[in-house]
């Protein structure tokens, strides 16, 4: 499909999204016959939202077959695992996870449309999450202090030293909120309104003169221009011939002058 049809209906997805359409956003993008990560990564936020799980899980499985170097995919799909129990894939998503941080303290996906950073301590906690599910307490306690070094801000509500004091509790997987997805780029989406580029068509009436004068045709004109020197021309020859000894015939054919001559007898 183009991509102007894919940048509208994507566009349209999420004004969806924004006002809470989360049925009219899952109709819009179902339309997209050629999804990218990113439309796919939006279509799991709107089921997530509708309390769809395992549809949630789909989109996230094709999201991350687009673009297996999403972390924020895997971050996602992990903490969709660990609420339908399903510890052991999710622990390897946030092996991949923190594979794809490459390193880094912090992954902000703003240049890509979505409004939200990503960071390596909320990996970790999600490991830790599915860690103290296995009931493996003391790997987890192991995670949690490893987050807990970690730099980086986005902990909001997250208190890892109380979760560390607590001990045996089930902790509850960190997600990236369900209205924060991919926006296509605010130049694209402008650039979509309709531009008369070629103009209106103009009727103009030509009349039998116009055609002849070579006015509206070039071609004609250059032959009407060629058939007044072909004129000139025979005026010339014959003021040079006007002696009696020889005789000129000019024939005209189609613009070409044929001379022939004979000697005066």
């Amino acid at each position: 499909m183009l991509y102007t049809e894919l940048l509208k209906l994507w566009d349209e997805s999420v004004q969806a999204i924004d006002a809470k359409d989360w049925q009219g956003a899952l109709a819009k993008l179902e339309q997209i016959t050629e999804p990218t990560s990113r439309t796919l990564f939006n279509a799991a936020a709107a089921h997530l939202a509708l309390g769809q799980q395992d549809e949630a899980l789909k989109a996230l499985d094709f999201a991350i077959a687009k673009d297996d170097r999403l972390a924020v995919g895997f971050f996602q799909r992990a903490a969709v695992m660990i609420q339908v129990n399903r510890l052991e894939e999710a622990l390897s998503d946030c092996i991949w996870a923190q594979k794809h941080m490459r390193g880094n303290m912090v992954i902000d996906y703003k240049q890509l449309g979505l409004r939200h950073k990503l960071f390596s301590w909320q990996v970790l906690y999600n490991a830790a999450a599915v860690y103290c599910r296995m009931n493996q307490w003391e790997q987890a306690t192991e995670v949690l202090l490893s987050a807990m070094q970690e730099k980086g801000g986005g902990r909001g509500g997250v208190n890892i030293e109380a979760t560390l004091e607590r001990r045996k509790e089930f902790l509850e997987p960190l997600m990236v909120p369900v209205d924060a997805v991919f926006r296509p780029r605010k130049q694209d989406v402008e650039q979509l309104e309709k531009r008369d580029f070629l103009g209106k068509a103009k009727v103009r009436v030509l009349c039998r003169h116009h055609l002849l004068s070579g006015v509206l045709n070039p071609w004609v004109k250059a032959q009407n221009w060629g058939h007044k020197n072909e004129k000139k021309k025979k005026k010339k020859l014959q003021k040079r011939y006007k002696c009696g000894h020889l005789k000129h015939l000019f024939m005209f054919s189609n613009f070409n002058v044929l001379e022939t001559s004979t000697k005066g007898r």
